[in-house]
């Protein structure tokens, strides 16, 4: 295995050599592998095994985060004080120039450099964590709002499409695959009495209404790389990065950052969402985004909350109605477990909705009042 990883990473102008390899980090799609080098002065790598049956297009996944990431370090090149090296992802090319390589046994590879002395978060537990991960969510997109989405490859069509979702799940009921249907009246309820609402955010961006962005499309907390005092450093994890709307990337983040329970708890009442952490991160958020957000994303930020949490709770029943053959589950009803989760906290979103509206109505003024000044 060594002498395998050894010659994986040969393959890269690191300008270093091969020490020794450990296993790193907690994702469960991709396989990471820390590099340690020879010499104290060098700096160490990580790479990473892509999941080609996951991520089907690797080529055009890469092209976006070369492009990403270049346009960031370019951008942080011109700000005093700043440092691209820990500040964004580095990916390192191929000897022969390329952004991955290729095995014997047909694996995609990439490497990065590591960012030593960092920190993430599985779970949001102070409203100072969430005011940074606010902001640098925020000042994540407000720099690549300078960069044309087109350019990149749109390597997950329709991904938050809920006209597309919905469809779907009225094939899956019909098709009923495993009989589960008849269980599950009161979850198609819950869907069909919010979809019209919901459906307005998706209609908006497919008119043009609601304007398509450069997304993260993964903003749960633990994508971020804190340094010892806790400031945000770096956004990772940059499969997802692809054109989208804002609404999905905050909406996706208040979903998880502000949720008090995990994304499957069993016990509903342990479901709601935490108004401190919400309004801590979206003031992070609001801080950087206020300048080149317009008017009808502010307007849908509060709603978006509501609408990631119905759209992953969606995907769960259509799973759960299809026989689980998507998501991963531990026990038979995990994925109706789970759809049960985020619609509980839909109907948390639903209670204190007017307050989130006001909260973004607030912070908007208050930045924009900054802008002016």
């Amino acid at each position: 295995m060594q002498r395998n990883i050894a010659s994986i990473f040969a393959q890269f102008n690191t300008g270093t050599q091969f020490k020794s390899f450990k296993p790193f980090g907690s994702g469960h799609i991709n396989d990471t592998i820390k590099v340690e080098t020879v010499g104290d002065a060098n700096p160490d790598f990580v790479i990473q095994r892509i999941n080609h049956h996951i991520f089907k297009d690797v080529p055009g996944l890469m092209h976006n985060i070369a492009l990403v990431t270049n346009f960031i370090r370019n951008y942080l090149k011109s700000v005093p004080e700043s440092n691209p090296d820990i500040e964004v992802l580095t990916l390192i090319k191929s000897c022969d120039g390329k952004n991955f390589i290729k095995d014997e046994g047909d694996n995609f590879w990439r490497c990065y450099l590591y960012i030593p002395d960092t920190i993430s978060f599985d779970k949001v537990d102070s409203s100072q964590k969430a005011t940074e991960g606010g902001r640098i969510f925020g000042k994540f997109q407000s720099v690549l709002s300078e960069l044309d989405a087109s350019l990149l490859t749109v390597t997950i069509p329709s991904f938050h499409d809920l006209e597309k979702r919905l469809e779907t799940f009225r094939k899956t009921i019909k098709i009923n695959r495993v009989g589960r249907v008849k269980d599950i009246s009161e979850e198609i309820k819950f869907v069909d009495e919010r979809a019209e609402e919901l459906l307005s955010i998706t209609r908006k961006i497919n008119a043009g209404e609601i304007p398509v962005r450069i997304t993260h499309n993964d903003t749960k907390f633990n994508n971020i790389l804190f340094d010892k005092t806790n400031h945000a450093q770096c956004i990772v994890d940059l499969d997802t990065v692809m054109p989208g709307s804002v609404l999905h990337d905050f909406g996706d983040a208040i979903r998880t950052a502000a949720n008090t329970a995990v994304e499957d708890e069993a016990d509903l009442s342990k479901v709601s969402i935490n108004m401190n952490l919400f309004k801590a991160y979206a003031d992070g958020y609001m801080s950087e985004a206020h300048h080149f957000l317009i008017q009808s994303e502010i307007e849908n930020l509060a709603l978006s909350a509501k609408f990631m949490a119905y759209i992953i709770g969606l995907r769960f029943l259509t799973d759960h109605i299809d026989g689980d053959r998507y998501f991963k589950i531990h026990h038979p009803d995990h994925n109706l477990q789970r759809c049960r989760a985020q619609f509980q906290l839909v109907r948390s979103i639903e209670s204190h909705y007017q307050e989130m509206r006001e909260v973004i109505n607030t912070l908007g003024k208050k930045y924009s009042e900054t802008k002016v000044a």
